[in-house]
């Protein structure tokens, strides 16, 4: 083996073999790769496919779950700030009954029964804007939902379980009843 810029062939082989195998001999047989893999390689492909399926499974489970607690939770919050609200205006209703006995007791044109309308008509607004309704109940059907009876009366001028008069005025606060409103009711047999 001669000298070839002071290495020789085999030092140049090593120093090839750390970037790139040496060109074989024309005496060496080559084998050729077929593009079937050993039986080994299939199973271990087919349990990381597997395994990969069953990831994704997962992956598309949990974040189905994320989802939906992420919706529950929007829906519990909304809910607690649509009845947040109840007690306040629950101490503020009998407010609203004061004021109307106060306008059943004071003359009708005197300065002060048109200041307690003012109020009671500003309080009115301000509990309508949050979403609380006065519940209709004279002349409607009976409803024990809505309405509490509070006596029965025999008539024939009118439907059987119409409300007669409304005593007390009922309130719900968006589709939550805060209080339901107090009623005599109409008793006709012949309907």
């Amino acid at each position: 083996m001669g000298r070839t810029n002071g290495k020789t062939e085999i030092e140049e082989q090593q120093l090839d073999a750390e970037h790139e195998l040496p060109a074989a001999e024309e005496g060496e047989n080559r084998q050729v790769l077929s593009p079937q893999p050993a039986p080994e390689r299939v199973s271990e492909v087919e349990k990381l496919r597997a395994e990969r399926d069953a990831l994704l499974d997962r992956l598309a489970r949990m974040q189905a779950e994320f989802d939906n607690a992420r919706k529950r939770a929007a829906k519990e919050q909304q809910e607690y700030r649509d009845y947040a609200l109840v007690d306040a205006v629950k101490t503020l209703i009998p407010v609203l009954d004061s004021f109307d006995r106060a306008l059943r007791a004071s003359p009708e044109k005197s300065e002060f029964h048109v200041g307690v309308e003012l109020i009671q008509k500003q309080l009115q607004d301000a509990l309508a804007k949050i979403g609380v309704r006065q519940i209709s109940a004279k002349g409607e059907q009976f409803d024990p939902r809505f309405h509490e009876a509070i006596e029965m009366v025999d008539t024939e001028d009118a439907r059987d379980h119409q409300v007669l008069e409304e005593l007390q005025p009922g309130y719900k606060l968006k589709d939550r009843l805060l209080r339901p409103a107090m009623v005599k009711v109409a008793r006709n047999p012949n309907h």
